[in-house]
């Protein structure tokens, strides 16, 4: 997947770095490289996070299935 992000410096130097496609997905790094491997990571605990929502709030009359994208 492709996503989207938005970086800017910040006064004490560092540079912060948003998804804006995903609510409250922001990391930051100290150049851009480190912000760029820092958002990737957030990414990714983010989708992971919403995927847990959505298996608890299956009923528990359904198995859920692991299928790769």
């Amino acid at each position: 997947m492709i996503f989207h992000v938005t970086m800017e410096p910040v006064e004490d130097g560092w540079i912060m770095i948003e998804c804006p496609a995903l609510p409250g997905c922001i990391s930051q790094g100290k150049d851009e490289q480190e912000a760029l491997a820092n958002i990737k990571e957030a990414i990714t605990g983010w989708l992971w996070a919403q995927d847990q929502k959505a298996l608890k709030a299956l009923p528990e009359s359904q198995t859920p299935l692991l299928v790769a994208v």
